[in-house]
């Protein structure tokens, strides 16, 4: 029977003086009618809605009655051993999937926990919602006890923060937090359940997604590029972090395959056209005076696609020199040293579509000089590929991983000296097959995010390699891809410092100190957990160790003692590049 015929038939027997039992009747009727269900319940609803299928995170009591619903729904939680590492998790499945990835926190050092993942996000663009509990906000009898402000907090390192202060308003504000979170640019949000909220009841229900279209660039935009393209001598295409995504990748390959323009990738955007292709020159993994910005010195015109100031920039622009066309889905953000003459905001991969259709007739350019760098930069980056000295050195150390990896098999870098010669000498085959992070470039992520990886490509080959510094931020969750009975191989690269520092302490002429720790036996550390440990004992055994673990289901860990004495080479500018006729 509809609801207002309940109610009407309820106010007829009230009338006809049987009030008492009435109005008892009526309440529970329109209870009934209203379907009233606790909020954490509702909440709950709210993220499968947007279809998330798992929560990494560490709760604490204030979560009590969230993590009650999440036990009742669909969705997987992975519990971490750490927040930071949950934080990783969650942001590294919203970069790989392009949706967002949820981590939770109780209040307090919980949440704080959550701050560097949150940042990490926040710079990189990944979506990931963070949950954080609260005490109750109506009444408390603690005190200050373990509250801090966590929105304030949050608020610089996030798209989005809110705390829920009615049951009511949390479909509202959940579809809120995922619009933010996936919208260009992508990052971090956060919402704060406090436990008196979390056990309300209302009637409120999930608020559907809606459908989203990026706006397209205009077609002046598009006639200003494609004449200037037109003019130029010897373009260069450089390929951000704003273009990983996948309509992208393919548009610019059309581009790249149509005219035969010369590209480059910043780090965060390795991979997004295969670095196999003959035009590509290599990626700024330097901050200058490597083969990537001689070929930028050497263009006229730079077609910047997906450019991020949260990357170190591949090209300082000086006024009257090369000029920049800026594609990307927002407008650039104008300093002292970005300031392009030519603005394409819009969808990327319409712009480069439309650009391209444009261009298909001949255009007269010179890419001699751009080839040659190309060509004297694969020379470089084959040197010491076969290497067979011990400790096992960099260029030999990514040629074996890339030797052993498949297109598609994963590598998700920590942050260290070696993320360098990683970018520089590793050729990504495929878009996000190369994980790391240029951005807030903190160490620590390179584990939880192989975990990420794996859980989201659970058939493809996945390498976490990591410094002995990062690997120790986060080892602990070896016991939780063990729980999860993840097939992943761990390379900790150990040379008993923070490689990067040591490496800039001698550039400047400083004596080695403060840079230095001792580690534990990592083969009985990693079979401490129950894990499989081994250790490289010469150059040559490093390969098919690698191979026997890829093919080898399990969690394994390699120790691979590394030499890093040509790090300060690779750091000097001038010495790479100087001596070539380039």
């Amino acid at each position: 029977m509809p609801a207002k015929q309940l109610i009407s038939d309820k106010r007829e027997m009230i009338s006809a003086g049987r009030r008492s039992s009435a109005v008892m009747s009526f309440l529970v009727t329109v209870t009934e009618v209203k379907k009233m269900a606790k909020a954490s319940d509702i909440f709950v609803q709210c993220l499968e809605s947007e279809g998330v299928e798992y929560v990494f995170g560490i709760p604490g009591e204030e979560n009590l009655d969230l993590l009650e619903s999440l036990r009742k729904s669909q969705i997987k939680l992975v519990i971490t051993r750490h927040e930071q590492s949950a934080g990783f998790m969650a942001a590294t499945y919203g970069r790989l999937t392009g949706r967002t990835g949820v981590s939770l926190s109780t209040l307090g050092p919980g949440a704080t926990n959550l701050a560097t993942a949150g940042a990490y996000a926040y710079l990189g663009g990944m979506p990931m919602l963070m949950i954080t509990g609260q005490k109750p906000t109506k009444k408390s009898k603690q005190g200050r006890f373990q509250i801090i402000d966590v929105c304030a907090m949050m608020a610089p390192i996030s798209k989005y923060t809110h705390q829920l202060v009615s049951a009511d308003n949390i479909p509202s504000r959940v579809r809120e937090a995922f619009r933010r979170a996936e919208e260009e640019k992508p990052g971090a949000v956060h919402l704060e359940l406090p436990e008196d909220i979390a056990a309300e009841q209302t009637d409120s229900m999930p608020v559907p997604r809606s459908l989203y279209r990026q706006p397209l660039a205009e077609h002046s935009a598009i006639d200003a590029a494609v004449e200037r393209l037109r003019k130029a001598r010897s373009p260069i295409l450089v390929i951000g972090a704003g273009a990983s995504r996948k309509m992208a990748t393919e548009a610019l390959k059309l581009l790249i395959d149509r005219t035969g323009m010369p590209f480059i990738t910043t780090q965060l955007g390795k991979g997004v056209v295969d670095e196999r292709h003959p035009c590509f020159v290599g990626n700024a993994a330097l901050s200058a005076g490597d083969f990537v910005h001689r070929a930028l010195e050497a263009a006229d015109l730079i077609v910047n696609v997906g450019h991020d100031l949260s990357e170190k920039p591949p090209f300082f622009m000086v006024r009257g020199k090369t000029e920049v066309i800026h594609i990307d889905f927002r407008a650039a953000e104008v300093d002292a040293l970005y300031f392009p003459q030519i603005e394409v905001t819009g969808d990327i991969a319409d712009a480069l579509w439309r650009i391209s259709d444009a261009l298909n007739e001949v255009v007269e350019w010179d890419f001699t000089r751009l080839l040659a760098i190309r060509e004297a930069n694969e020379v470089q980056i084959a040197e010491g590929a076969d290497d067979c000295r011990y400790p096992v050195y960099p260029q030999r150390l990514v040629a074996d991983i890339r030797r052993a990896m498949p297109s598609d098999g994963i590598v998700a870098l920590d942050n260290g000296i070696y993320k360098i010669w990683f970018a520089r000498n590793y050729k990504a085959h495929k878009p996000n097959t190369v994980l790391l992070d240029n951005a807030l470039a903190t160490m620590g992520a390179g584990l939880p995010s192989a975990m990420a990886a794996h859980l989201v490509y659970p058939d493809r080959p996945v390498i976490a390699v990591c410094g002995d510094g990062g690997f120790m931020m986060n080892s602990q969750e070896l016991e939780t891809a063990l729980r999860l009975g993840m097939h992943i191989t761990v390379v900790i690269l150990r040379d008993g410092g923070y490689g990067m520092i040591r490496c800039k302490q001698s550039k400047m002429g400083n004596a080695d100190f403060g840079v230095s720790y001792g580690n534990p036996d990592f083969v009985k550390y990693a079979e401490a957990y129950g894990a499989n440990g081994y250790r490289v004992e010469s150059a040559g055994a490093f390969l098919p160790l690698l191979e026997h673990c890829i093919k080898t289901p399990g969690l394994h860990v390699i120790d691979c003692p590394v030499d890093y004495s040509e790090n300060a080479q690779i750091l000097n500018d001038d010495l790479r590049t100087k001596s070539l006729a380039i």
